[in-house]
């Protein structure tokens, strides 16, 4: 091999780590930007999760005289709970069965702290009417609010029990925004992943295929 065959091979392997070079930094400006599109989904979902974390407790105690019924619990507008309560006859002097009848139910229910409304129905699985009742409240940070219910074939009541943080307007606002903004955020984290999948499915294998062609022609060099 001679010095101009020498020379010709050293222009065309210039050339083809210039080439590769320049694909390699075409590819890192891309991962780059598709990293931080990533980290941005990423911080978007964190703040979605602080913003509807459930840091609170609502304590449901139920005292019902029905056999069997169906309890629902709203939260917000948002169904927190559902089940089958039951009761027992009750017994005078603990020994002789009486028509009335009683039954319990102690439920908890994660809540983020803040003010809320809560709705709670109750349905009879017998021949008494439905019945509903709200009341709204404010549940402090890291703590457990117990709400008292007492339902009777004619009427059902509903009240806060032990001491809490008195309601205020801007606990019910921040519960707004978390509500509706959580949402938000959720959704664009969702479109930004989904436009990263999509990239990478639709551009990556084009990418190196051309990378790969590009090679064998600069190996080969003008015929």
């Amino acid at each position: 091999m001679n010095q101009e065959q020498i020379a010709q091979l050293r222009a065309k392997a210039g050339l083809l780590y210039q080439h590769l070079r320049q694909c390699a930094t075409r590819v890192l400006v891309k991962a780059r930007v598709l990293l931080g599109l990533f980290l941005v989904a990423a911080l978007i979902m964190a703040i979605h999760t602080a913003l509807t974390a459930k840091d609170a407790s609502l304590h449901l105690k139920l005292q019902h005289s029905f056999h069997d019924a169906e309890v629902s619990v709203w939260v917000d507008g948002d169904l927190a709970f559902s089940g089958k309560i039951s009761g027992a006859p009750r017994k005078k002097f603990g020994l002789i069965p009486t028509d009335s009848v009683r039954g319990s139910l102690s439920q908890i229910i994660p809540v983020r702290s803040g003010q809320h409304s809560v709705r709670v129905r109750i349905e009879p699985q017998d021949a008494a009417a439905m019945q509903e009742d709200s009341i709204s409240g404010d549940i402090s940070h890291n703590a457990e609010r117990d709400l008292f219910v007492s339902a009777r074939p004619s009427s059902l009541s509903l009240s806060w029990q032990g001491t809490g943080s008195a309601p205020f307007q801007g606990s019910s606002t921040f519960a707004w925004f978390s509500r509706y903004a959580g949402s938000l955020l959720l959704t664009i984290a969702g479109s930004l992943v989904s436009a990263l999948a999509g990239y990478v499915i639709r551009e990556l294998p084009d990418k190196l295929r051309s990378a790969s062609d590009a090679a064998p022609k600069a190996e080969l060099g003008p015929q």
